[in-house]
């Protein structure tokens, strides 16, 4: 089963296509990261401004120098530590799609413990786009069937796991950390 999702959500996005998918926070709409028009598809169908990035899925730390330029080594502690899901945004940003790259040149980064997000991501050998389930502006569902209809129709493929599932989940923890170690949370 979960095989076979991973399987089917990889061939989806190789092509270019999006996703919406259960992840160790909430359900997210994602694609291959390094694929522009895919994340500009993302945006229209969420209804974003361009200006709010959306941040990117690793499967484990020891990819992060591969898409942050000068990462502090508090970010191991961070990642390692951490009692919940965090993400991590980081200046330097490197090796994705432009636009996902915020104005100050950062990303948000989380290093993903759901299985099927990190079994994706290994196939794809890329990070994977992640960004809540709803249109901008709603409320970020809480679990599958708070999902606006006009994302689920949108998406080129909904992965078929934890679709019944009522545990209710919350976003990730978000700090920003600069090369010099400070770091401030944008939201606990």
């Amino acid at each position: 089963m979960l095989r076979d999702e991973v399987a089917k959500a990889f061939e989806v996005i190789k092509n270019g296509g999006i996703i919406l998918y259960p992840t160790d926070t909430i359900w997210g709409v994602g694609c291959d990261a390094t694929n522009t028009d895919a994340v500009k598809r993302i945006f229209q169908l969420k209804q974003r401004d361009e200006a709010k990035s959306m941040i990117i899925l690793l499967d484990t730390e020891n990819k992060l120098e591969s898409y942050i330029s000068d990462v502090n080594p508090l970010a191991y502690d961070l990642i390692e530590y951490a009692e919940n899901p965090l993400t991590l945004v980081m200046p330097g940003a490197k090796n994705i799609s432009p636009a996902l790259i915020a104005a100050d040149g950062s990303v948000g980064v989380r290093v993903c413990k759901h299985e099927f997000c990190r079994q994706l991501i290994q196939r794809m050998k890329k990070p994977l786009v992640s960004t809540s389930a709803n249109v901008s502006g709603k409320p970020s569902p809480q679990y599958f069937s708070q999902i606006d209809e006009e994302i689920v129709k949108g998406v080129d493929y909904v992965v078929d796991i934890d679709q019944h599932s009522k545990e209710i989940k919350t976003p990730s923890t978000i700090m920003r950390l600069a090369p010099d170690g400070k770091f401030e949370f944008l939201r606990r």
